[in-house]
Order: structure tokens, then sequence, then C-alpha cells
């Protein structure tokens, strides 16, 4: 059927057909639109094309077009435009070219000043007069709105769902669904209990590099799953660690929205995920999956990794203890400014806040040598540790004795699976035909890998001794007679290392320092659950 808006000038040039569907999903299931919208190439040679003159552009199969990004074909139809090239373009519908009035526009535009036409089932229009633009304009904002009302029915009952906490999302390794929908716990107990055991080693390191590195040293691997969802282990690493210990599942937690998506930084890129802060989260429904944690707990945990971050500027966060001479890094703050003090080991050990220098311009606000700072705060952390309250070591010797023990029994399971393992390979050899050579050898170099992981799990148990046996009365007992004669520092036959006592130091105080314009220099620290003390 003839239009009286074709003119010689459009015949002249190309008529281009237009193709798009919005997913993957839809170019395999949805084959009737997709017939429909190559069926126009009829169309236009009953516009009065010839069938040499009229180009498909099928690029943007299973590109959604809420943006112009990702969508090359889209971006080759208007520069062909752009070069005079194009007489018209075909599409079913205008929501196929564009459904962003952002991107719907400038084509208009374009094709009003180089004289090209737009048709779809509807009829032919032209951009370049008024009612043409009007028309095509209303059509492109009801595309944009549609797009935006298909959205909001899809995701509000997404929402009402999630409210619930019955939104079916995808759960982390040792949580599954029964056969019912209901959430359970992974009935394997070697899951369970190392997953139990890296919440076990976090609350006592305090640290994720550090559990990531003690369960590596005891070659314990961690649970994870392939690309196909299948049960797999894997050797610790930090991002798997960090993973387990920030899921808010484990503490029987449903939470919807914690990822934000960011704006690309470069044109054509696709929006980047980043984690949502805590207090930020969309939705939070408790108790709603089988817990390893209790909510406090993971509460803790979320803290303690974020006070690790060694972020002053941003988060004024303090970093996690450092190997060191010096007492207290990371938590020595400057009296005058407030500003975090730093430590420098150049010419003896020493505080130094040198905030307004590095940001400002301005002078070192003050330096002073740590010797005098950390015995101050020693003996007084010393003073302050009432023999009533020694039991702390006897309890933190208790949870050692009971890290080890959880780490022995995770090694125990470890080697039985290993062992179920070898002994499956061995029965796969055993079935298999002898002659086959081409099945028996890789089943053979299966089993001879299965034993070699056998020997090596059996290897890592026996380098773990078992833990000696530590009663309450009799620490209490030796540290009610030796805590008199404490100088300074703990015995080191009682496990407190240097680097032990920053951790305590810093569970306990926030050290802010003072130097007057004479020499002298003044300490205040105020203790945890105390009035603090001041040492000048």
């Amino acid at each position: 059927m003839k239009s009286e808006l074709v003119t010689p000038s459009h015949l002249a040039r190309k008529a281009v057909v237009y193709i798009r569907q919005s997913t993957p999903h839809q170019v395999v299931s949805n084959q009737e639109s997709l017939r429909l919208q190559y069926a126009l190439r009829q169309r236009a040679r009953e516009l009065g094309w010839r069938e040499a003159a009229i180009d498909v552009i099928d690029a943007d199969l299973g590109l959604s077009g809420a943006s112009i990004a990702q969508r090359n074909g889209f971006k080759e139809l208007v520069g062909r435009v752009g070069l005079s090239e194009v007489g018209l373009i075909l599409s079913i519908d205008v929501t196929r070219l564009a459904r962003n009035c952002t991107d719907w526009y400038p084509l208009l535009d374009i094709c009003g000043l180089r004289g090209c036409l737009i048709a779809d089932r509807d009829g032919v229009y032209d951009p370049g007069t008024p009612n043409g633009r009007l028309l095509l304009g209303l059509k492109g904002s009801i595309s944009e709105l549609e797009l935006h009302t298909i959205r909001s029915r899809l995701t509000a009952g997404l929402l009402a769902k999630a409210e619930r906490g019955e939104l079916a999302v995808m759960l982390p390794i040792g949580l599954m669904r029964d056969p019912s929908g209901v959430v359970v716990k992974d009935p394997d107990m070697a899951v369970q209990g190392r997953l139990g055991l890296v919440f076990q080693l976090f609350l006592q390191l305090r640290s994720v590099a550090k559990v990531m590195r003690a369960l590596n040293e005891r070659d314990l691997e961690l649970p994870r799953r392939d690309r196909y969802g299948d049960l797999c282990w894997t050797r610790a690493t930090l991002a798997a660690v960090a993973a387990i210990l920030k899921n808010p599942a484990y503490a029987g937690a449903f939470v919807y929205g914690r990822p934000r998506f960011r704006p690309p930084k470069r044109e054509g890129a696709l929006p980047q995920k980043a984690p949502r802060p805590m207090e930020e989260w969309r939705i939070v429904v408790k108790d709603r999956y089988p817990a390893y944690i209790d909510w406090p707990i993971y509460e803790k945990i979320r803290s303690v990794i974020r006070d690790n971050r060694a972020e002053y500027m941003r988060i004024k966060t303090r970093g996690a203890p450092r190997n060191g001479e010096l007492l207290l890094h990371g938590i020595a703050w400057c009296a005058r400014c407030g500003h975090k003090m730093y430590v420098r080991y150049k010419g003896g050990g020493e505080y130094v806040c040198n905030h307004l220098r590095t940001q400002e311009g301005q002078p070192t606000c003050q330096h002073i040598r740590a010797a005098h700072i950390d015995a101050a705060v020693g003996d007084a952390f010393l003073t302050a540790l009432a023999p009533a309250e020694l039991d702390a070591l006897s309890r933190s010797r208790r949870v050692q004795q009971q890290t080890n023990n959880a780490l022995r029994s995770s090694a125990e399971r470890e080697l039985e699976r290993k062992r179920y393992t070898a002994a499956l390979a061995e029965r796969q050899f055993n079935r298999a035909d002898p002659d086959n050579r081409l099945v028996a050898s890789e089943l053979e170099r299966r089993w001879e890998a299965a034993l070699n992981d056998v020997r090596a799990a059996e290897e890592a148990l026996a380098r773990q001794t078992p833990p000696k046996a530590i009663t309450q009365v009799a620490i209490s007992k030796e540290l009610n007679d030796k805590v008199i004669s404490l100088t300074g520092r703990l015995p080191p036959r009682y496990g407190v290392t240097r680097l032990s006592r920053m951790r305590i130091a810093r569970r306990c105080c926030d050290v802010s320092s003072k130097r007057s314009f004479s020499t002298a220099v003044s300490a205040t620290w105020p203790w945890l659950g105390s009035s603090g003390g001041e040492a000048p």
C-alpha cells in the first residue's frame, strides 16, 4: 500500500528494518514477534522500495531498549540516517526503537533534518512536519511510560513477597531448600562444621586474613558451589572468608536490597554493583532461616571488619593491629586538634600528628616519644586489672582450647571426606573393564590423586597435637600469686605477645595525648566500663 509521504527522493535511499527483542529468552520463545518484524521487508516493498534497497538491522536482539548503551544496531541506524543513507525506518512499533525519550527525540531531530521517514504497523510519519513529530512524540512518551508501568507491576509483587521474607533468593552454601521449599541447613556435617569453624576463628582472631591463613596452614578447605550449583571444596581465599562472614543469611536473616547500582564511569559501560551500608539495607526480616550464629554476633562481626579497615580519612576507622614495637598503633588521638596520630619508627618510636600538615599544608601539630606513653598505659592497665577480673584469661584459655578442638575436629572430618572420595574412586576403578584402557587409565589417575589427598590430610592431622586441658582453678590460683609482680607486661609463658597486648589495648581504650609548650606530656585514656585514667 502506497503512502503520499513517500517521494522519489526517499526511494533513492535505503529502507532499513530495525528489529529488536528485549531479552534472550524472548528471542528463543517469542518467535511470532520475530517473524512479524522480519516480515516488514514486505511492507517496504509495498511502499515502493526495491528488494536490493532494503536492509535489516538485527544486531540488538536480546537487548533492552531502556538505554542506548550496548545497542550497536541503534547506533548504526542513527549514524546512517545522519549520513543521508536512509529514506525510511521501519519498525513493528516505536517501542522497538527506544523506550527512553532521551534516545527517541534525538532520532526524531536527525530524521527531520535529513528527511527520513519513520513507519510502524499503524502508518508512515514524517518527523519533519509538526503533525508527524506530535504523533511520534506521543508514541515515544507512551512507550517510556509503559516501561515504568511494566516494571512497577513486576516489582510490586516481588517487594510484597520480600517484606514477608518469602522471596526465593539464592542461598549461600550451607543452606538449602527441601522439596517443600522450606530452608534448612545442609545435611552434610562437614559443611556445617567448616562454616561454624570460620565464625569461631574470627571471633578469636578478629581478622579475615588471619582466618584465611589459619585455614590454609592446616589444609582446611572451604565449601563452595561451582558454576552448576554442585558442592565443591576449594582453598580458602580472602574473598571467600569475607563473603561467609558478611552474609546475613548465616544469622538467620532474609535481606533484600544489599547492593546498589552506581552509574557507569564511561559511556557504554554497564552500571556497577556496590554494597550498601548495613543501615541502608532495604528489607531485613530476621529469624527466617536456620542460623549458624545469632544476630548480635553478626553485628559484632560486621563492626569488627569495618573497624579493621584502615581508612581514617573516609570512615574514621582504626585499622587492624599490626606488627610493631609501639603499643597504641591506630588508637592514639591528638588532644589538640582531635585527629588520629600516626606511628613513626625512624629515629626512635614516636606518635606523630601530621594530619593538618598532609591535608592543609600546616606545620606538624605535635610528635611525642612513645616509650613514656606506652609504659604509662601498660602500668595503668595492669593496675586496673583487679584480681576479681583475672578469670578473663582463664576464659580466654578455654576459648582457645575450644578453638583447637574445633580445628582438630574439622581436620578429622576433612580426612574422613577425602577417605570417602578415595574409596569411591577405588570402587569406580574396580567396576571398569581393565581392557578398556581409555577409561581405566583415567579412573586410575583419579584414584591415585584421591590417595595423595588422603595422605596430605593425614599429615595435616598429625601436625595438630591434641590441646592440653586447662582448668580454671589452677590458672586463677597462679594468676593471683603472680599479679602483684607484674611490672609492665604479662609473663611470656602466658602467651601474651606484643600483638596480643595491642589487641587488649584497642579493646579497652582510646588514648589522647597532648604536649604542652614545655617538655611535659600528658595522656588520658577512657577505659571500657570505667572513668579512665590520666598520666603525666
